[in-house]
This record gives structure tokens, sequence and C-alpha cells, in this order.
């Protein structure tokens, strides 16, 4: 584990111990916006999701510090936090999606998934 330091849009940065877990990159050539995604897991076992966007010399940084309690998950910015019931958020992924319902990991999947993350 390392020290961590993300700067994001809202003026704030996020800080923490932890590791890179995951990272991805999309060009879009339609309208030529790079997106990088980057998964981060901390030493207290919550993720951290890191979306930086660039398009010519327009550049966004969003930073989400996120974690699950029970079947709630609490998700910060650094600013603002909100605490979602972990089935309302998976109704939302599927939605903003386009997804069905089978095709969205079960919370024991996801919890799975997060445990691998903490190996």
């Amino acid at each position: 584990m390392e020290e961590i330091c993300l700067k994001h849009d809202n003026g704030d940065v996020l800080r923490f111990k932890g590791r890179l877990f995951s990272e991805c990159s999309h060009f879009d050539e339609e309208d030529g916006c790079l997106t990088r995604q980057q998964l981060y897991v901390t030493d207290n076992g919550q993720q951290v999701y890191y979306v930086i966007r660039s398009k010519g010399r327009e550049r966004t940084r969003h930073a989400y510090r996120l974690s699950v309690c029970g079947d709630v998950c609490v998700i910060n910015n650094g600013k603002t936090e909100i605490a979602l019931q972990f089935d309302l958020l998976m109704l939302a992924v599927r939605s903003l999606c386009g997804l069905n319902a089978e095709a969205t990991p079960s919370l024991a999947m996801v919890e799975e998934m997060l445990k691998a993350a903490n190996a």
C-alpha cells in the first residue's frame, strides 16, 4: 500500500493509503474524448473510483470513495456523501446502462469481487 493523492474538479483532493486494482481507457472517435478509469482499493477495505476525461485541452477529473456496509453503499466525492440501499443503487445502474436484472451482478457477486480486490 502507498499514499495516493487524487485531484478532482470539485476543488478537493482525495488522499488515502491504498493500491491500484484495475485501470482501463476508452477513446470515443466520434467526439474525440479519451476516458481513463482507475479503481483503487484502500487499506481499510474501501474502493476509490477515479475518472479522467480529456478532449483537446479540456480535462475533467472526478474521484469517488465507495464503501459497502451491510446492504448500504456509501459514496463520497470529498464534498458530498450519499448512502443508498444496494438494491436501489443496482436498479439505478441497470437503468442508466440499459441492462435488465439478469445482466447485473447480485449483491453476493459484488461482495465476492470486492473481497478479491482487497485480498
